[in-house]
């Protein structure tokens, strides 16, 4: 994809001639070419063809520019499609000569042609209808070298712009409900749906039930401005908070076992054990010493009891461990999309401050009266302008109606969204690392306790079969 901008020379012909055709930029004068003139004498060969023509205007010559994309094109294929335009657009009735500078961040022509032809001595016409079949040709140049082209009207922004659309309309509250209802198909109980909820990219707010809490439970994305309350008028009876726990405790086959919880002391007087791992006791010390064997089969006791106490069921722990693996796969897919959606961000991000750092040196441009002298002076920020103005405008987005504050603001509620599913991820993944740890201690110590129905039904089988 390629980047265009004409203006006229009424004054320093040579001036212009020896800035692009300068060594430095052209790799030592390697990337130049001329018609109809050479780079030497073009100032003199362009002052013979304007001696020809009657017509007054002032113009002498005009500078075309051509930049690329940083990175899509070699320096010598754009050297190429600056000689292909050159010749397409002036049909070699106009000298010209044709460089390529390499000393930037992207490749870009200069072409500067004479203002008067060689063969009826007429003036080149600088107008919109010029200006817009330059763009023609330059494109289909571009895409003849397989290169990127914005087509109008095209679309091309996709996560920023989407996302940035996704704000009008009422299309993400339907996208609300559908993530809601996933949520309680998933949780085992009301405060893991709400984690779920959280996961899924949304601030939820009023969640408590309570003398003291809000009425309404509360749901926001977090690329949002506003809250939208869980209430029949907004999104509807199903999606209130005594609704959601309601239907979550419908899910339920069998009513949940009550606890009796153990006398509170001030002073821990055991420790705990729900944290430990099994002792081995297949090792040959302990059949070496049966007071050691007792002492690590009671530990083992107490990691069993204390394992156990924490759910009452194997199929508990399993219902568990399964809600919160769920919880740590979606917050690890909302945090994947996050990071895609900050990288996209922030290179928009990049391109609009440099657009907005260096507008103003392209309308001192466009308001000055010799606009080759000032490109010579400020080429760097007149490039940087133009690039940034193509990059945003490939995103999607009109540089002219940007916000750099409010994108700012956007990036850093993208960024918190990102450390929020970050927080859930990692404590949904350690949550489920301890579970498993436990229920696999659970499962052990039933496999190894020689009362147990399931070691009888082991030695009965392996009877059998001798």
């Amino acid at each position: 994809m390629a980047y265009t901008k004409i203006h006229a020379i009424t004054a320093t012909v040579n001036k212009a001639v020896d800035y692009i055709c300068n060594p430095d930029k052209t790799d030592e004068g390697i990337l130049i070419s001329s018609y109809g003139c050479s780079p030497e004498t073009a100032a003199y060969d362009f002052k013979f063809a304007l001696s020809k023509t009657s017509q007054s205007d002032p113009n002498k010559a005009y500078h075309l520019i051509q930049s690329f994309l940083p990175g899509e094109v070699s320096y010598k294929e754009a050297h190429q499609i600056g000689v292909e335009l050159a010749d397409k657009l002036l049909e070699g009735k106009y000298s010209y000569v044709v460089t390529t500078h390499i000393d930037k961040g992207h490749v870009h022509n200069h072409i500067i042609f004479c203002a008067a032809d060689n063969i009826n001595h007429e003036k080149y016409h600088d107008c919109k209808k010029t200006y817009y079949n330059i763009r023609y040709l330059s494109d289909d140049l571009c895409r003849e070298h397989e290169l990127s082209v914005i087509t109008p009207g095209e679309k091309r922004g996709k996560t920023y712009k989407e996302w940035q659309a996704g704000k009008n309309g009422s299309a993400w509250k339907e996208r609300l409900k559908a993530d809601i209802n996933e949520a309680i198909k998933i949780a085992a109980t009301y405060e893991d749906c709400i984690d779920l909820i959280r996961a899924k990219g949304y601030e939820v707010k009023g969640e408590d039930f309570g003398e003291k809490a809000h009425k309404f439970i509360s749901f926001r994305p977090l690329d949002k401005e506003n809250f939208v309350r869980g209430r029949a008028s907004s999104l509807g009876e199903q999606y209130t908070k005594e609704r959601i726990r309601e239907r979550i405790e419908e899910k339920a086959l069998e009513p949940p076992r009550k606890r009796v919880p153990l006398p509170a002391r001030k002073k821990p007087i055991v420790k705990d054990y729900s944290k430990k791992n099994l002792i081995d006791t297949t090792k040959g010390k302990f059949a070496q010493s049966p007071g050691l064997k007792h002492w690590a089969d009671i530990q083992n006791l107490k990691i069993a009891a204390a394992n156990y106490s924490q759910a009452g069921s194997t199929a508990e722990f399993e219902k568990q461990i399964a809600a919160k693996s769920t919880l740590a796969k979606t917050a690890r897919k909302s945090l994947v999309e996050t990071e895609h959606q900050l990288k996209d961000f922030g290179q928009i991000l990049k391109y609009a401050e440099q657009y907005s750092a260096n507008r103003i040196y392209h309308i001192r441009y466009q308001k000055s009266k010799d606009k080759d002298r000032y490109l010579r002076q400020h080429e760097t920020e007149l490039l940087l302008h133009d690039g940034a103005e193509n990059m945003l405008k490939r995103f999607g987005t009109n540089p002219k109606n940007i916000d750099v504050e409010k994108l700012r603001s956007d990036y850093n509620v993208l960024y918190s969204k990102k450390r929020a599913l970050q927080k859930t991820y990692k404590s949904a993944e350690k949550e489920t690392t301890d579970l498993s740890q436990k229920l696999n201690n659970l499962n052990q110590y039933l496999e190894r306790n020689p009362e147990s129905p399931t070691v009888d039904k082991k030695e009965e089988k392996s009877q059998d079969s001798l």
